[in-house]
């Protein structure tokens, strides 16, 4: 455990997303997503919601204002857990939002750096953040 740091965001996680660079591509995900046979890393949060995930991960992550974030389209539009995974970063202002389609999601999610894979049950619990850059004053 460390001071400031959310419980959650345990030894390999925190340091898989520091290692990550601007632009790369973090997949936050539900508990019925593929995730293993995409192929990137995945770090399992079994116990976590999407929501509980991203918010955590928004603490310590900068996401890219440029790059929208991109969510996975339910057919029957969208779901109430995308407006609660946008409102979960932490940045509803500064947040744009996409909705891609199941298998656009997933050709993205093969490019992404990492893969967490959450406990969410919900459907379409899915997003793809953009690493963003810490400024000299984030770093303090």
């Amino acid at each position: 455990m460390l001071i400031g740091v959310d419980p959650l965001l345990r030894g390999s996680l925190l340091a898989r997303l520091d290692e990550m660079g601007h632009g790369d591509m973090l997949v936050i995900a539900d508990a019925n997503f593929p995730a293993r046979r995409l192929g990137p890393p995945v770090i399992d949060l079994p116990g976590a919601t999407a929501i509980e995930a991203v918010r955590a991960i928004a603490t310590v992550f900068p996401i890219d204002p440029d790059e929208p974030i991109s969510l996975m389209s339910a057919p029957a539009g969208p779901p109430d857990i995308h407006a609660e995974l946008v409102r979960a970063t932490g940045r509803t202002g500064a947040v744009r939002a996409e909705a891609i389609t199941r298998f656009e999601f997933y050709e993205r999610a093969r490019e992404s750096v990492l893969i967490v894979a959450t406990g969410e049950l919900r459907p379409y619990g899915n997003v793809i953040l953009r690493k963003g850059v810490v400024t000299d004053g984030e770093n303090q």
